[in-house]
């Protein structure tokens, strides 16, 4: 049962060092924050490793491979759930503005 709680954890930590970074770029080129699903799943993919090799009790993974998709997957899904919330406050922004 504690496997379930790394694809979480890795999420929230890719999400919040994602927010960081996009914080930091926000006035350099578009091509940086363009990059941001990329640095997600390469995060990712280096927490899903770390978690196999020091603490293979909470990875629900039998090998490497494994371990690098869960957490290739856990990075780009904090990129999905970013994106979730950012479309519903368009769609109340829109919504908004129809109504005037």
């Amino acid at each position: 049962m504690l496997e379930i709680v790394s694809v979480p954890v890795i999420i929230g930590i890719v999400y919040f060092v994602m927010e960081v970074y996009k914080t930091l770029v926000k006035d350099a080129p578009a091509i940086w924050t363009s990059l941001i699903p990329v640095w997600a799943a390469i995060l990712g993919l280096g927490l899903g490793v770390i978690a196999y090799f020091f603490v293979p009790t909470v990875m629900p993974a039998d090998d490497i491979f494994t371990a690098i998709l869960i957490g290739l997957a856990s990075g780009l899904g904090a990129v999905g759930i970013h994106q979730v919330g950012k479309q519903i406050e368009k769609a109340k922004e829109d919504s908004d503005e129809e109504e005037k």
